[in-house]
C-alpha cells in the first residue's frame, strides 16, 4: 500500500472488526471499495439532479451478503462529501413505512436521529445543522450591512433572512407550523432560551405524542405521526437546501421486513406509502431529495408478498426485456447487484491484508499467489457460483489473517489445505473451469 494511502489504525480496527462481524463499517469504506464503480456512478448522476432542485428514487437489490448495504454506505460517504445531509435507517418489525401503532413514526425518528453531515458523520446532527444555519444567517447580515450583533438594525436584518427561509418552507404541505417552529428556534437561540430550543428539537424528532402536549410546550397544534412523517422529510430537504446544504439523501435498508409482514392488508398499506414516495421522486413533488432503498430479490419480485404483489409498483419497476446479468440498465429505478468477480475479490483481499498488516505492525507475507489460492478454494465450493457472497469470503479471509498473525508457526498452505477450507474442493475440482474462475490470470 502506498504511503499516502496508509490507513489510520483506528479506521483499520473499525473496518476489520465490522467486516469480521458481518456488518458494514461506517467509516473507512474508501480504503476497501472495489467494483461497483458503475453502480456508484449511476447514483452519483442523480446527485447533480437533486442539487438542481430535482428528486430521485432508487432501489438497490441484492441477496443477503451481496454488498447492497456496503453500496449504500459507500454512497452515503460520497454524498456527504458533496455537501448533502444524509438520514439512514434499517426497517424492522417495529420500523415500517406505514403503521397504526407508531411503526412509521419509529422509522422517521430513526432517520432524524441518524442525520449526518460531513463534519458529523456519526449522526445526531440536527441541532448542529440548526445552529449553523442561524450562525450563517447572522454572518451574511454582518457582511451585507456592516453591522455587528447588538448594533441597531442588525437584528432586523437577520430577522428578514430568517423570515425568507421560513416563508419558503411555509408554502409546502405542513410547512406553516414547520416554519413557525424554525422561527421559535431562532428566537430561542438569540435569547439563550435553551429550554425552548430543546422543545423545538424534540418536536422535529417526532417525540411529542399528543397535540395538546405540543400546544402547551410550543403553541403549535400539530405533531408528526404515522400518517404524515414523510411530508416532514420533504420539508427538511427543502429547509436544508435553504440552510446552505446541497440537499438531503434518505437511505432505508432491509425492505425485506415489509415482505415479512404476515398481514396482507398491512403489507399493502406499506407498499402504498412506498408508491407515494416513488411517485413524488419521479413527478417533481419532492425537491432536493434523494431516496435509496435496499431490498432482496425475493422482497422485490415475489408476486404474493413482495413489492411486485402491488401491481402499481410492479408495472413501474419490472425490468425490461433487454437487461441481463453483466449488462444492466443502471439508469432504471432498480439497480440489481451482480456478484463481485473473483478478480475483484482478489483486489479486496489484497487491500484487507495490507490493512491487517498495518494495524498489527508486521510485514505482509501473503503473496498474490497465496491470495489467489484462497479465492480459488472459496469459489470452487459446491454451489459457490450461486450461493457464495462477499460477506462470507471476507469473514473467512479475516479469520485466516487473524490465525496467521496469532500463530506464526502456521503457514497459509496448511490452512488452505485443511478440511475446513477445502472440504468441497475434491468434489468441485473436476468441474472447476465451469464457473469461469479457475482460468483467470493475475
Amino acid at each position: 500500500m502506498d504511503e499516502h494511502r496508509k490507513v489510520p489504525k483506528r479506521i483499520s480496527q473499525a473496518v476489520l472488526n465490522s467486516l469480521k462481524g458481518g456488518v458494514v463499517p461506517r467509516i473507512g469504506l474508501p480504503y476497501i471499495t472495489v467494483g461497483r464503480k458503475s453502480e456508484i456512478e449511476a447514483i452519483l448522476h442523480d446527485v447533480d439532479i437533486i442539487a438542481d432542485g430535482g428528486a430521485s428514487f432508487r432501489f438497490i437489490v441484492g441477496r443477503y451478503g451481496s454488498g447492497k448495504s456496503f453500496l449504500l454506505q459507500a454512497v452515503r460517504n460520497y454524498v456527504m462529501d458533496r455537501g448533502f445531509i444524509v438520514a439512514d435507517a434499517d426497517l424492522s418489525p417495529e420500523r415500517r413505512l406505514h403503521g397504526t401503532k407508531g411503526q412509521g413514526l419509529a422509522t422517521y425518528r430513526e432517520l432524524i436521529s441518524n442525520l449526518s453531515t460531513r463534519t458529523k458523520p456519526e449522526g445526531g446532527a440536527l441541532t448542529l445543522i440548526l445552529d449553523r444555519w442561524i450562525s450563517a444567517v447572522q454572518n451574511e447580515a454582518m457582511q451585507e450591512t456592516g453591522l455587528a450583533p447588538g448594533d441597531p438594525g442588525f437584528e432586523a436584518a437577520t430577522d428578514r433572512r430568517i423570515y425568507a427561509v421560513t416563508a419558503s418552507v411555509s408554502e409546502l404541505v405542513h410547512g406553516f407550523e414547520f416554519g413557525r417552529l424554525l422561527s421559535s428556534y431562532y428566537r430561542a437561540y438569540v435569547s439563550g432560551d435553551d429550554e425552548t430550543k430543546a422543545c423545538v428539537v424534540r418536536w422535529f424528532r417526532g417525540e411529542y405524542s399528543t397535540r395538546s402536549e405540543a400546544r402547551e410546550a410550543l403553541g403549535v397544534n400539530i405533531i408528526i405521526t404515522d400518517e404524515n412523517w414523510y411530508d416532514y422529510l420533504k420539508l427538511f430537504a427543502g429547509f436544508f437546501r435553504l440552510a446552505g446544504y446541497a440537499g438531503m439523501f434518505v437511505m432505508i435498508d432491509e425492505l425485506v421486513n415489509i415482505y415479512k409482514i404476515p398481514n396482507s392488508i398491512t403489507r399493502q398499506y406499506n407498499y402504498e406509502k412506498l408508491l407515494t414516495m416513488y411517485n413524488d421522486g419521479l413527478q417533481g413533488k419532492a425537491r432536493y431529495l434523494g431516496i435509496l432503498m435496499g431490498a432482496t430479490p425475493q422482497a422485490l419480485e415475489d408476486r404474493r408478498r413482495g413489492i411486485y404483489s402491488y401491481e402499481a409498483l410492479r408495472s413501474r419497476l419490472a425490468e425490461g426485456r433487454f437487461s441481463r446479468p453483466g449488462a444492466r440498465d443502471l439508469l432504471a429505478p432498480v439497480i440489481r447487484l451482480d456478484p463481485l468477480t473473483p478478480e475483484e475479490m482478489l483486489v479486496l483481499c489484497e487491500k484487507l491484508s495490507e490493512m491487517h498488516a498495518g494495524l498489527y505492525g508486521y510485514a505482509r507475507s501473503l503473496t498474490t499467489d497465496d491470495l489467489a489460492g484462497f479465492i480459488r478454494i472459496e469459489y470452487s465450493r459446491i454451489g459457490a457460483d450461486q450461493n457464495i457472497t462477499p460477506r462470507e469470503i471476507i469473514r473467512d479471509f479475516i479469520e485466516l489473517l487473524d490465525l496467521l498473525y496469532q500463530h506464526p508457526e502456521m503457514d497459509i498452505a496448511s490452512l488452505l489445505e485443511s478440511e475446513e477450507f477445502s472440504y468441497a474442493k475434491s468434489e468441485a475440482v473436476s468441474d472447476e473451469t465451469d464457473n469461469g474462475f479457475m482460468e483467470f490470470t493475475i
